[in-house]
């Protein structure tokens, strides 16, 4: 089995090397055997496992939220159903986001039409409703 460096690993997977220890300390990979000198000996899964949290982390899932995904992965009684669940509450997740980011868009728009962009800051419309 080849074995990598950490180093490699992070230019492999395109992270930096602080954030594969951190994954380690959180045991969303395995800590890996040490050479003679004591360097860290990566198995190329390891590539594999951080590009996997990577992407997952680009879908909005937590590090706490990765963690259970790789778990129910290692356990023989899950289904795809489980997995399905994990993604069907993110995305209602994402969704309420969505919709909490069209208000504050809303509201930031009907402020910015209130405001010429003239005058004293003390009188600003903008202001005086954030005030109110």
């Amino acid at each position: 089995m080849e074995r990598i460096s950490i180093g490699e690993l992070a230019k492999q997977a395109k992270v930096n090397i602080e954030t594969i220890r951190y994954y380690e300390r959180r045991g969303l990979i395995a800590v890996p055997p040490r050479n003679k000198s004591g360097h860290r000996q990566y198995s190329t899964e390891a590539v594999r496992r951080t590009e996997f949290i990577k992407r997952c982390q680009s879908l909005g899932f937590s590090l706490n939220e990765i963690q259970d995904i790789l778990e129910l992965r290692m356990t023989q009684q899950s289904t795809c159903a489980d997995m399905k669940l994990r993604v069907t509450e993110k995305l209602a997740t994402v969704e309420k986001k969505i919709n909490e980011l069209i208000q504050i868009r809303d509201a930031l728009t009907r402020l910015e039409k209130k405001c010429t962009g003239g005058g004293p800051i003390g009188k600003c419309p903008i202001l005086e409703e954030l005030y109110q």
